[in-house]
């Protein structure tokens, strides 16, 4: 297998890595709230846009790629966030299996 080559000049976004965290309501349970990971460099690639509607509302999530340098801490449920955006990561792969580089299959959050 061919190794991928990517030009680490392009990783120019600077990203907030962020988890899922339970977080005390100060009641005696939890909200669901998020924690800062890393702030580290990556490219962001716009994908597609596909209409369509949910609960009866119109709806067109927008898909990007991100490359980011390898980390073996990157889940699926994770997110980036990029300025005043949101990027749930919805999967994950290391491209050629050199644990140099991870491609981010994301969706950018509408709310």
């Amino acid at each position: 297998m061919a190794a991928l080559f990517v030009d680490t000049g392009r990783l120019r976004a600077r990203l907030a890595l962020e988890a899922p965290m339970d977080l005390p309501d100060g009641q005696g349970g939890v909200t669901e709230g998020w924690t800062l990971l890393a702030k580290l460099w990556g490219r962001i690639e716009p994908l597609r846009s596909k209409a369509g509607e949910q609960a009866g509302a119109a709806t067109a999530p927008i898909t990007h790629r991100v490359t980011i340098r390898y980390r073996d801490d990157v889940r699926h449920a994770m997110r980036f966030v990029y300025r005043d955006r949101t990027l749930l990561i919805r999967s994950l792969r290391d491209p050629d299996e050199s644990r140099r580089y991870l491609v981010c299959e994301c969706e950018e959050s509408q709310s």
